[in-house]
């Protein structure tokens, strides 16, 4: 104990009503998988069924969403809005901060796509490919790693749509997966300011929300903000809103972006390609994401799936590590890897000239030569940064709290994201070694470069098992292409674990079902694969990083739940623990969960010190 962890825990208690989380929803604890770690650990395949029983929750709302008719009422404002030269603006922190960057590179795609094809308008393909903007709590970097604080500023969501240029006609989606993110909030309301039309989209009970939370309150209540509520149930680890609460928010998204771009075409090119029933969507929709859900769930995938769980899990448990090579579906796996770090405190991507921070367990790499060219295709765009000077953020912040925030916005720059090799010059910092791992997640349409010699997916499969690493491959696509790959991979890796996933098939401009697929399953995989690790208790996520303000409270219930402490007692004990911690996961070192660590010397009555050598010596790492 000192004096500072105490100051910090005192602070945190002045405000602790506005960040007192554990009655909403998305941090209760789902009866599904109560007993997640147990069965797990017992059985993969059973483990990987209840998470799967979860999104059951996804398709019952999505459902309701559709009978409801909204999705055509929103639709059509956004066509108007576009129609008449407005902005589309997503805007959200963590899970929905990826989302929106997601959700951005979709459109773009779209849009590139359609240049590609010659198509000539007016405004043009790429006017159009341009109005699409994504506002992340920690710009462009924080979709590789997670920006430390960001979120519970309303100052920094209204400062980032006012360096985007917000105004009068644009459509701004705030989406946050509890509706009480301050960061999110403040972009819903400079937004409204500027005169855009603002939907709040979260997923939690207004009532809840409104009666525990003053910044929610308030955005439920204005009426000009149209609300877009979401809520699906528990989600599959508790707090973990990186699963059910942002899936469902993509797939209603996506449904909207699907509708409004047919609608359009209808307009701009009639009788075209892209000149679709919009209409048709939700219900098609509907009937899709039953399919796909069921696929992911079959006795085919999930038997598959668990061996791939089972050979990544005992990868990470040697203290080795594990590659994944994908190319379409780039920014889904970032997504998914990028969110394991604050979920399970595992080492977050690794700048290729930092020599003493500890290595990732995972890292991706897409085909293109060079990093700055590979950024551009996961993202569709040139990377957008935070680059704030000192002055701006001591505008925003008091003297103590600005200097933290600066040492932060220093090292999320586009230099910053540009040492994050992912390009084929980073594989030279991280060449497959005996005992590795290398893993292809394969589009629908890149199946020639997973079964051609020399090609992409093969290519660096075949040089990982050389090198005496194991491999495994997810094959999306439709169930005949994705048999013929598994067979045709057999013969010149009879070794590997190939996971097929045959993906309904549709007319979608955007892939709809294909994305929600992915997710659902990368989803799952990490989460199980961590749960083998130990790094879940039930379904309770011990080893959260308490890294922001309603982390912190998360991670005090959670220390409380297990130790019978009260809140006051379980967080100092929790202050005194960071502070034990954090010069370590400043330096982005190996360090012990505080959860954890918390538990044990509450349980024990040991030091910092004694509790850590405890923890290793349990855990045997």
């Amino acid at each position: 104990m000192s004096a500072e962890s105490d100051r910090r825990a005192e602070e945190f208690l002045k405000i602790s009503h506005q960040f007192q989380l554990g009655h909403l929803v998305t941090e209760s604890f789902h009866p599904v998988t109560a007993d997640l770690s147990e069965t797990a650990k017992a059985d993969t395949v059973a483990g990987l069924r209840q998470l799967f029983e979860v999104d059951e929750d996804v398709v019952r709302t999505y459902k309701a969403f559709v009978e409801s008719g909204r999705a055509k009422e929103i639709s059509a404002t956004l066509v108007e809005a576009l129609m008449a030269g407005g902005n589309l603006f997503f805007t959200g922190c963590g899970s929905t901060g990826r989302l929106s960057i997601q959700l951005v590179s979709i459109w773009r795609h779209f849009w590139q796509r359609q240049r590609a094809r010659g198509l000539t308008l007016s405004p043009s393909a790429l006017n159009w490919e341009n109005r699409a903007f994504a506002a992340m709590a920690g710009g462009d970097f924080a979709l590789i790693k997670s920006v430390e604080g960001f979120e519970d500023y309303t100052q920094f969501g209204r400062k980032q749509m006012a360096d985007y240029g917000v105004g009068p006609g644009d459509v701004t989606f705030a989406i946050t997966e509890g509706g009480e993110t301050s960061f999110v909030i403040g972009t819903a309301w400079e937004a409204l300011d500027k005169g855009a039309k603002v939907y709040f989209v979260y997923n939690n009970p207004d009532d809840v929300l409104s009666a525990r939370v003053e910044r929610s309150r308030q955005i439920i209540e204005e009426p000009r903000i149209e609300k877009i509520n979401l809520t699906t149930a528990q989600m599959g680890i508790s707090g973990s809103t990186r699963m059910q609460a942002t899936t469902i928010q993509q797939v209603v998204l996506v449904t909207i972006l699907e509708m409004t771009l047919r609608e359009i075409f209808r307009r701009l090119e009639p009788g075209g390609p892209c000149a679709l029933d919009p209409d048709a969507v939700p219900g098609e929709f509907l009937t899709k994401l039953e399919e796909m859900l069921a696929i992911l769930k079959s006795d085919a995938v999930c038997n598959k799936l668990a061996k791939l769980v089972e050979m990544e899990a005992k990868v990470y448990r040697s203290g080795k590590r594990n590659n994944y090579f994908a190319h379409g579906l780039g920014i889904d796996v970032f997504t998914d890897t990028t969110e394991r770090s604050p979920t399970f405190c595992t080492p977050p991507f690794r700048r290729w000239d930092d020599t003493t921070a500890a290595e990732s367990w995972s890292f991706l790499f897409v085909p293109y030569e060079d990093t700055p060219k590979a950024w551009e295709h996961i993202l569709k765009r040139t990377p957008r940064c935070i680059e704030w000077t000192d002055e701006e953020v001591r505008e925003m912040l008091p003297p103590d709290e600005a200097d933290k925030i600066i040492k932060i916005v220093r090292r999320i720059g586009r230099e910053d994201l540009m040492k994050l090799l992912i390009g084929l010059d980073g594989l030279e910092h991280r060449p497959p070694r005996p005992g590795d791992s290398a893993v292809a997640i394969v589009a629908p349409s890149e199946h020639h470069a997973f079964n051609t010699n020399g090609a992409f997916y093969r290519l660096h499969l075949e040089e990982a098992r050389q090198a005496g690493a194991s491999t495994g491959a997810i094959l999306f696509g439709p169930e005949k292409t994705v048999k013929e790959s598994a067979v045709i991979a057999s013969a010149w890796n009879e070794d590997a674990v190939i996971v097929p996933v045959p993906v309904p098939q549709t007319d979608f401009l955007l892939n709809g079902i294909l994305r929600a697929g992915v997710k659902m399953l990368l989803n799952a995989m990490s989460t199980c694969t961590m749960v083998l690790l130990g790094r879940v208790m039930g379904n309770t996520m011990i080893y959260v990083v308490p890294s922001n303000l309603k982390l912190i409270d998360r991670a005090t219930r959670y220390i409380s739940r297990l130790t019978g402490l009260e809140y006051k007692e379980a967080l100092y004990l929790l202050h005194e623990v960071m502070e034990y911690v954090e010069p370590r996961m400043a330096a982005d070192q190996t360090y012990p969960p505080v959860v954890g660590l918390a538990v044990i010397r509450a349980r024990e009555g040991l030091s910092n010190e004694e509790a850590e050598k405890r923890f290793w010596e349990e855990i045997g790492t």
